[in-house]
C-alpha cells in the first residue's frame, strides 16, 4: 500500500468515525475545497510577492494546515467519486506537458491559447 493509500484510508476512517459520510457529497465537498483553498489564499491577501515570501516563512505551520485540509477534502472527493488521484495527477500532467512544451513556452505565462493564436497569426 502506498502513502496515499494509506492517507486516503485514514481519511475514510476519520470521516465514518463521525458518520459524516451523509454530508460529504460532491457539492459540499467541492465546496469544502474552494473554502479551504481560500483560507488559505487569505494568508497572504493585500502581500506583494516578496511579502507573500516572508508570510509563507513566518506562518509556514499554519499555511501548511490550509493546504493539508485541501488535500484531504480533495483526495476524499476523489475518492468518494472513484477517481484515482494519482493517475489523474499523471494523465493532467501529460496533457499539460502536450499544451505548454518547455522549448516554446518556457518563462512565459501566457494561457495555451495564446501560443495557438500567435501560431495562426503566422501561418
Amino acid at each position: 500500500m502506498n502513502e496515499l493509500d494509506q492517507i486516503r484510508r485514514r481519511i475514510r476512517k476519520f470521516r465514518d468515525e463521525r458518520d459524516w459520510m451523509q454530508f460529504h457529497n460532491p457539492k459540499n465537498l467541492a465546496c469544502s475545497i474552494s473554502i479551504e483553498a481560500n483560507e488559505l489564499l487569505e494568508h497572504f491577501q493585500w502581500s506583494t510577492p516578496d511579502e507573500s515570501l516572508t508570510i509563507a516563512r513566518k506562518k509556514k505551520t499554519e499555511i501548511s494546515h490550509e493546504i493539508a485540509d485541501v488535500a484531504v477534502y480533495l483526495i476524499e472527493l476523489a475518492d468518494n467519486l472513484g477517481i484515482d488521484l494519482a493517475k489523474a495527477i499523471a494523465e493532467k500532467m501529460a496533457h499539460n506537458e502536450a499544451k505548454y512544451p518547455a522549448a516554446k513556452v518556457r518563462g512565459s505565462s501566457k494561457k495555451y491559447t495564446e501560443y495557438k493564436s500567435a501560431k495562426r497569426l503566422r501561418e
